[in-house]
């Protein structure tokens, strides 16, 4: 039986306090897309990440900060004006290393579904219009495996109820019958047909109202209990981000600011980005405190200020923060406990809210 989402958290906790490898490890990953001729534009900036067995992180930050680029360039899946560059290595259950990057197209192709899969932000545009879900099951499954129709109509039965769906109510019907929050059901379900390792989710609830939203958080709860796989969440949506992560990286102008456990992100905010982002949106218990909007505007990629990136928004700038742009550090020295943050001024950086007695989401 896999871990529980109480104890795959704790299991990631000390995988990375550990010697083990990360399930999946990113240096230096960067996404380019040409603008025109010889002009480029860099969405994602060296970005270093670590994902660990049975983690489960979240990407948060502004719509344009590189978020869904990232995810994308992560599996290969960027446009043709894209281009990632860096190192990706996927480290297999089995023990196969998989530069990820490297991969040409028959190893990349067997790499997606099997070991890692995404779940896009518009699950209408990801099916084909015309075909039954049974079909994108069957279709699914047979590109990657010699699973018979009975086989074949199995799983995907197991995966529907898995995430509250009657498989002989959906298996026929178009996608543009299903409502959009079974739409987004079953394509998690779809995602998880050959066990991958890595699910990367894009938005899952975006557009979905609040009822719906809620039963999708409640399925990943269920489904990452019953399969433990490891997670990447995006979104700017702080209160799932709080509730579905062990972790969560916070994301500006294609660069991660600050990455820690949840309840160190939103209780003991070090980086003034992160700190407004909170601050932003109401605290999920307690009193409502008075709430702020980050003054100003995402910078453009194609004319990114010198320095910080966010100093022409940040109270905390100095001139030394139009001068350099500061590297990913951490801020404690507790075994285990991996709270970074990329700005000179964190020991200034506090949020004033009352830390709730019980535990935050599975806060780390």
């Amino acid at each position: 039986m896999p871990p529980s989402k109480t104890s795959t958290a704790s299991t990631a906790r000390a995988v990375r306090g550990g010697h083990d490898k990360p399930l999946l490890s990113v240096r230096d990953f960067k996404v380019e897309y040409r603008t025109g001729a010889g002009s480029t534009v860099q969405a994602v900036r060296g970005v270093d990440l670590d994902l660990y067995p049975g983690e489960s992180l979240a990407l948060v930050g502004e719509s344009g900060c590189g978020k869904t680029t990232f995810g994308l360039g992560l599996l290969r899946l960027l446009p043709r004006l894209g281009h990632a560059s860096g190192k990706v290595i996927f480290n297999r259950g089995d023990g196969a290393e998989i530069d990820i990057l490297g991969l040409d197209g028959r190893d990349l192709r067997k790499f997606r579904w099997r070991d890692a899969a995404m779940v896009f932000q518009g699950a209408m545009n990801a099916f084909n219009p015309v075909l039954k879900i049974r079909g994108h099951m069957h279709d699914t499954m047979r590109a990657h495996t010699k699973a018979t129709k009975q086989e074949i109509e199995a799983r995907a039965g197991e995966l529907l109820r898995l995430v509250r769906l009657e498989p002989a109510r959906v298996m026929d019907c178009y996608p543009h019958e299903l409502s959009g929050g079974m739409r987004q059901r079953v394509l998690i379900a779809m995602s998880l047909l050959l066990e991958p390792e890595v699910l990367i989710l894009d938005e899952p609830t975006t557009a979905l109202d609040i009822l719906t939203q809620r039963s999708i958080v409640d399925v990943l709860h269920e489904v990452r209990e019953r399969l433990g796989f490891s997670m990447i969440f995006i979104s700017h949506d702080l209160s799932l981000a709080a509730e579905l992560a062990d972790r969560v990286a916070t994301m500006y102008a294609g660069r991660i600011v600050e990455t820690g456990g949840v309840r160190d992100l939103f209780y003991q905010p070090r980086h003034p980005y992160t700190l407004g982002l909170i601050k932003a949106v109401p605290p999920i218990v307690g009193d409502l405190p008075d709430l702020e909007s980050i003054p100003g505007g995402p910078p453009s990629l194609a004319d990114l200020p010198a320095g910080c990136t966010f100093h022409p928004r940040c109270k905390f700038a100095t001139e030394h923060c139009k001068q350099e742009d500061p590297p990913l550090i951490p801020v404690t020295d507790q075994p285990g406990d991996w709270h970074e943050v990329a700005c000179i001024h964190s020991d200034q950086v506090h949020l004033d809210r009352k830390v709730p007695t019980d535990d935050l989401g599975t806060a780390s």
